[in-house]
């Protein structure tokens, strides 16, 4: 490993970019979409071409949810396109569309210990719908321009505010946690006003510190860009206890509260022309543009079109960082359950204060959109480690920290998501950033009322008046009931994503070095080998998936695409995983990785294309690819 290890730090050198030369991170929260509804269809990410698929007791992958008793057709119901009906009229209908409950007794119902499957019953069958690339084509073009990440979750399983909370502190106040009972909860539900909903429940305001508080107390130059005060789109620093006491003139009030220019998205905008955002920045749109259903993806496009243009054309583009996620899924589907902690760990489980759910985990909880915007996340990666909210604060603190500065560490995240959670850094490559620029779509300009002010598709269009739920026959598209097949139904593009990060299930994956990728022949020799790499990475013959032997760690059993077959002992291959090899596959940086045998000998790609067992490594790019051939 030490001549690898020297090769790495000759190549830093030479580049001499790092995390401490970042001049800027933003974040970006927009609102209630799930990763599987957005970017299930995506190539080379964890949606519907999944090979890890989980398959239930009853002998049915989780595609299949439950809808005995809302219909006489089908018992089952698979992830279906939400314009699958056709025309124009059902695609704006489709912007305006919403799912079912995203709060905190539900959302747990739905994980059902782990089964997945009750997404229609519990929440509504529109909930496993989901959009192509031209519903949404700039999110697309956004995540395939940068990096996505498609193992990030929100990190409470329930709705906007306790994630929000969550986002800007690292707590909800779960009772055994770092914060005294009663400083503010728990907090499982959404809360606005002060006071509580039942004794230490759901109470404002929060007397813990946000983590802004830590950066304004160590000298930090931070903003949160906010245009006026939204519900649906709150900074959490209004409900600290610190900042609603703040004076008007302090730098508590003035740079988290206020709505004059300083804080607009105008300033924002002129700030990252001439270089002068601050080092850390929070950004929250206005409510017809945060995609919170039934507001519209393309206006919520429009908006973060503005955010990434101003940072991408501005001065500082290449110290800047700016990272967009969702709050939580909104009621929206997903198939991929959480990482969840042992039962008992501290700041994470206990008795649900309202005595349906028993002893129960606060989190994670279902997977969302990531976006990595920056010239160290270019070229359309998939980042596949695990990840949630608590995963922005550490990596403002590791940003924060290579910039100089002390105590900027929160003290409120619990020491599982610590020891759990990804802290995002292996998403970036500094050794090899790409400055290009991408040449993005421009998203449309969303509908105005008589006086320009944006109102949004779902009052211009959809015209019926929010009332904190969705209602009325223009939130309703029809349910292909007894009418899908998996072809039909679960569908995904051809492509692939370069991976970072250490790995995780539920990809395809290929692996290339020296110009050449380990496959499988599918011969009578039953030995794996090489041959050369494509430009698309499409072969099937190089395929493998992986399989973990434990729900964390980097040691896997590979299974070729081609016939199933494992990786067994030297090159051979085995129809039979007791014979299976244990490969550790890790993430070295630099988006390489290294494969070790049990033995400690590394499986290395020669120049020439031979394969070789050595006791040092040769690293590996690998590819995610979904092809349907």
């Amino acid at each position: 490993m030490s001549k690898y290890v020297a090769f790495l730090a000759l190549a830093s050198l030479a580049n001499a970019v790092s995390l401490k030369d970042v001049k800027h991170v933003v974040m970006l929260m927009q609102e209630n979409r799930s990763f599987q509804h957005y970017f299930g269809t995506m190539a080379g990410v964890r949606g519907f071409a999944d090979p890890n698929v989980q398959i239930n007791p009853d002998g049915r992958s989780v595609w299949y949810q439950n809808v005995t008793g809302l219909t006489n057709e089908t018992d089952w119901l698979l992830p279906y396109w939400l314009n699958y009906l056709g025309g124009e009229e059902n695609y704006n209908k489709s912007q305006c569309l919403c799912a079912g409950a995203n709060n905190w007794i539900p959302t747990q119902q739905i994980l059902e210990g782990g089964l997945m499957n009750m997404w229609a019953q519990i929440d509504d069958p529109q909930s496993w719908g989901y959009f192509k690339r031209q519903d949404i084509p700039y999110h697309y073009a956004l995540a395939d321009a940068y990096t996505v990440g498609d193992a990030y979750h929100a990190s409470i399983t329930s709705n906007t505010d306790p994630n929000r909370w969550y986002w800007q502190s690292g707590t909800i106040n779960v009772p055994g946690g770092f914060q005294e009972l009663g400083a503010g909860g728990v907090i499982l539900d959404d809360q606005q006003s002060n006071g509580c909903t039942a004794t230490n429940l759901d109470c404002l305001p929060l007397y813990w510190p946000a983590f802004a508080q830590y950066l304004d107390e160590a000298g930090v130059d931070w903003r949160s860009y906010q245009e006026s005060y939204d519900w649906a789109t709150n900074s959490g620093l209004f409900y600290f206890a610190a900042f609603q006491e703040a004076a008007v003139n302090s730098s508590l009030y003035q740079r988290g509260l206020a709505f004059d220019g300083a804080n607009s998205l105008d300033s924002f905008k002129a700030a990252a022309a001439n270089g002068t955002l601050p080092e850390v920045s929070w950004v929250f749109p206005p409510g017809a543009m945060q995609e919170h259903s039934p507001n519209a993806p393309n206006d919520g496009a429009w908006f973060i079109n503005e955010v990434v243009s101003a940072a991408i054309h501005g001065k500082n583009y290449n110290e800047t960082i700016v990272m967009i996620n969702y709050d939580e899924a909104g009621g929206w589907g997903d198939a991929v359950y959480p990482l969840i902690s042992p039962e008992g760990t501290a700041g994470e489980w206990f008795e649900d204060p309202y005595g349906e759910l028993g002893y129960t985990f606060s989190g994670p909880g279902i997977r969302i959109p990531l976006m990595i915007i920056s010239p160290f996340t270019r070229g359309g990666k998939v980042f596949t480690e695990r990840a949630d909210h608590s995963s922005m604060i550490m990596f403002v603190e590791e940003f924060l920290t290579a910039k100089g500065y002390e105590n900027v560490t929160t003290g409120q995240l619990s020491d599982w998501r610590r020891e759990h959670m990804s802290n995002l850094v292996n998403a970036f490559d500094f050794d090899n950033p790409d400055y290009s620029i991408p040449d993005l779509p421009v998203p449309t300009t969303p509908i105005k009322d008589a006086d320009g002010n944006i109102i949004g598709m779902y009052s211009g269009f959809c015209s019926v008046e929010w009332t904190g739920s969705c209602s009325g026959s223009e939130y309703v598209a029809g349910i292909p009931y007894g009418n899908q097949t998996e072809k039909d139904s679960l569908v995904y593009e051809d492509g692939f994503k370069g991976v970072r990060g250490y790995l995780t299930e539920g990809r395809y994956l290929v692996f290339e070095s020296n110009g050449y990728a380990l496959s499988n022949p599918s011969d009578s020799r039953n030995q794996f080998s090489t041959a050369l790499a494509t430009a698309t990475h499409e072969a099937i013959a190089q395929r493998w998936v992986l399989h973990a032997l434990a729900t964390e760690g980097t040691e896997f059993h590979i299974k070729s695409a081609v016939n199933s077959m494992y990786m067994s002992q030297q090159s051979s291959l085995s129809a039979s995983v007791s014979d299976a090899e244990i490969y550790n596959v890790t993430y070295v940086g630099s988006s390489q990785y290294v494969m070790q045998r049990a033995n400690g000998d590394y499986l290395n790609i020669k120049p020439n294309g031979g394969l070789s067992f050595n006791s040092w490594p040769v690293p590996y790019k690998i590819y995610s690819v979904t092809y349907n051939s």
